[in-house]
């Protein structure tokens, strides 16, 4: 109950726009496990099955995700994004269900637009959040 209105909190901050902007801005930073985790999250929305609940935990995740003043500021090189990864992972864990081939394509096509060419070893930590 109190994660759901934390999450609720960080919700108001979440919109497409926000969120692309700041994947843009700090996605290198953040790392290719935060931003594969996020554009997960982020394609999953679309989902015409996925329920309210899930819906809005994920919007929350991305809203702290988004948001600059979470519990380790985001300007703190390396551990600024440990946080919104484990706020992140609480989130795939709870959608991995909806979390589909289809969703998991769109977003390696991101993360590719976003960093070039990678090593898609580097998702298996997060892909194995997910298994289904």
């Amino acid at each position: 109950m109190q994660d759901e209105k934390k999450l609720d909190k960080h919700a108001a901050h979440y919109s497409k726009d926000n969120l692309f902007k700041k994947l843009l801005k700090y996605g290198k930073v953040a790392g290719i496990k935060v931003t594969y985790a996020v554009l997960l999250l982020f394609y999953s929305l679309s989902k015409p099955d996925l329920p309210a609940k899930v819906k809005g935990t994920i919007v929350g995740a991305l809203g702290y995700f988004i948001f600059p003043m979470d519990l380790v500021s985001d300007l703190v090189p390396i551990a600024g994004y440990a946080d919104d990864l484990g706020v992140l992972l609480a989130a795939l864990g709870i959608a991995a269900f909806y979390i589909d081939d289809d969703v998991k394509k769109k977003a390696k096509a991101k993360l590719k637009d976003l960093f070039g060419d990678y090593d898609e070893k580097e998702l298996r930590d997060i892909e194995s959040k997910i298994s289904n």
